[in-house]
C-alpha cells in the first residue's frame, strides 16, 4: 500500500456508498433494505482486509502479483502511451511490441490470471492504480452478483429473508476471500449473476437484451478464469430447469411418466456440456480431469503449499477416475466440515475451523432434530439445484487441493449455495414438524 491508497481509496469508497444509496430503493423493498448497505460494507471491509493480510502476514501472494506485478505495468503503459496500454491490454498473452512491460508481468502467459490482471487494469485507470481502491472495485462486482443471488431466492421465500441474508452475505470466509483483488471475488460475483439470470430466463420467462448480455458475460468470465466452476454449475442448473418445469405439470401421472425421461435428458445434456466446456483446454477434457486433479492436489500439497503447515491428504490419487471417485465422500467432508478444531495451526485456520463446525452442527441438527425428509426436501428444485452444485463443487475442490489454506479460498463459491440449501430445507421441514406435533397432541 502506498500514499495514493490513502488519498484515492476514501474517495472511491464514498462514491460507492453514494451510488449504493441512490440505487438501493430500486433493488430492495422495505423488508430487505436494511441488509443492503451492511452487506456492501462487509464486502469493502473484506477487500481491504485481504490487502492487509497479504502485505503484512503473507508478505506477498496472488493479489500482490495481480496488481503490483500485473495491472500496474499495464497502467504505466497507458500513462506512457494510450496506444501501448490498449495494445498490452488486448495482447492475448503475446509479448510482441510490448515486451518492456509484459516481461515484468509473471502471469502474462497465463490466460486465466491475465484475465484478472486485465480487469484490474481497467479499474486502475479509474483509481490511478491504487491497490486498495481497485480492490474495492472488485468487491463491488462481487457484491452486485451476490445481491442478485440473494434476490433469486428472496423473491420465492420472503419468509426467511434474514436466513438467506446470513447465508449469502455474512459467512466470514466468503466476505473475506470473496471480496479482494482475487480470482475468487470475480467468480463468486459471476456465479450470483448467472444464477439470477438463469432463474429470470427459464423460470420467470423474462427476456431482455441487457439480462441475456449479463448472462453471457458471466459465463465468459467464469469460462476464462475457472472452467471447472461451469462444469459444476451446468449439471446443477440443468437439473434445476428440468425439475422446475416438470413441477409445473399438473398431472401426477404425467409427471411420473416423464421423470425417467428427465433423468436421461439430464445425464446426456450434462455429459455434453461437460465435454464442450472442456474443449480447447486439455486439463479439463473429460479424459484428463482425474489427472488434472492429481497434479493440482500434489502440487499444492508438496510444492506450492509445502511450507504452509496446513496440508491434508485423503488417500492416494493415481490419475484415474476410479481413485478420484473413491475419495468423493472424504473430499466432500473436507470441503464442508474440515479443518476440525484440533487440526487448526494458525489464526486463519481457526476462522475456517469454526465456520466448518457451524456447518456441521447445522447439518446434524437438520438430520436428527428435524428428522430430515430427504425425498420431500429434494422435490423442491431450488433445494436440488443449490445442494447439487455445492456437493459437486465440494468434491472438485476437496479432491484437488490437499491444503487447508488453499481450500479455504477455493471452496467459497460453494458455501452460499450450501447455506441457502440448508435454509430452504429448514424452511421445508419446519411445517412438517409442526404438523407431527399437532397430530401427537
Amino acid at each position: 500500500m502506498e500514499m495514493r491508497d490513502f488519498i484515492v481509496t476514501p474517495i472511491v469508497i464514498f462514491l460507492v456508498f453514494a451510488g449504493a444509496y441512490f440505487v438501493r430503493p430500486r433493488v430492495t423493498d422495505s423488508t430487505i433494505r436494511k441488509y443492503f448497505l451492511p452487506a456492501l460494507a462487509m464486502k469493502i471491509i473484506g477487500a481491504l482486509a485481504v490487502g492487509f493480510i497479504y502485505q503484512f502476514y503473507y508478505w506477498g501472494g496472488d493479489t500482490y502479483n495481480f496488481h503490483t506485478h500485473g495491472s500496474r505495468h499495464i497502467w504505466e503503459a497507458f500513462m506512457d502511451s494510450p496506444e501501448k496500454g490498449l495494445g498490452l491490454l488486448f495482447s492475448g498473452g503475446e509479448h510482441g511490441l510490448y515486451y518492456e512491460y509484459s516481461s515484468k508481468i509473471p502471469f502474462f502467459t497465463d490466460p486465466a490470471s491475465f484475465f484478472i490482471i486485465r480487469l484490474s487494469a481497467v479499474f486502475d485507470l479509474l483509481t490511478f492504480s491504487s491497490y486498495s481502491a481497485t480492490a474495492v472495485c472488485f468487491s463491488v462486482v462481487s457484491f452486485v452478483g451476490m445481491w442478485m443471488f440473494f434476490l433469486t431466492f428472496y423473491r420465492k421465500y420472503p419468509q426467511i429473508h434474514w436466513q438467506l441474508a446470513l447465508a449469502v452475505f455474512f459467512i466470514p470466509s466468503v466476505f473475506f476471500w470473496g471480496s479482494g483483488l482475487l480470482k475468487d471475488t470475480l467468480m463468486i460475483g459471476c456465479l450470483g449473476i448467472l444464477t439470477f439470470e438463469t432463474d429470470r430466463l427459464f423460470f420467470r420467462k423474462r427476456f431482455s437484451i441487457l439480462h441475456v448480455s449479463l448472462l453471457i458475460v458471466s459465463v465468459v468470465c467464469i469460462f476464462s478464469v475457472k472452467k471447472f466452476i461451469l462444469q459444476a454449475f451446468v449439471p446443477a442448473a440443468l437439473l434445476w430447469i428440468y425439475m422446475g418445469n416438470l413441477n409445473k405439470i399438473s398431472s401426477l401421472v404425467l409427471r411420473v411418466l416423464l421423470f425417467p425421461v428427465l433423468i436421461a435428458i439430464s445425464i446426456l445434456s450434462t455429459y455434453y456440456s461437460f465435454v464442450k466446456i472442456g474443449e480447447g483446454d486439455r486439463r479439463y477434457a473429460v479424459e484428463n480431469i482425474a489427472k488434472t486433479a492429481q497434479i493440482t492436489a500434489y502440487d499444492i500439497r508438496f510444492y506450492t503449499g509445502r511450507d504452509a503447515g496446513s496440508g491434508y491428504t485423503l488417500g492416494e490419487l493415481d490419475g484415474s477416475f476410479t481413485s478420484m471417485l473413491k475419495l468423493a465422500p472424504l473430499a466432500i467432508n473436507v470441503s464442508l466440515f474440515r479443518p476440525y478444531l484440533w487440526e487448526v495451526k494458525n489464526p486463519l485456520m481457526l476462522l475456517s475451523g469454526l465456520e466448518s463446525l457451524t456447518f456441521f452442527i447445522l447439518t446434524m441438527t437438520l438430520i436428527f432434530k428435524y428428522r430430515l425428509d430427504v425425498a420431500r426436501a429434494f422435490r423442491n428444485p431450488d433445494v436440488s439445484f443449490s445442494f447439487v452444485f455445492a456437493l459437486i463443487f465440494a468434491f472438485a475442490v476437496g479432491v484437488s487441493s490437499f491444503n487447508f489454506g488453499t481450500l479455504s479460498r477455493y471452496k467459497i463459491p460453494l458455501l452460499p449455495f450450501y447455506a441457502v440449501a440448508l435454509a430452504l430445507i429448514f424452511y421445508e421441514n419446519k411445517p412438517k414438524k409442526s404438523e407431527e406435533l399437532e397430530t401427537t397432541e
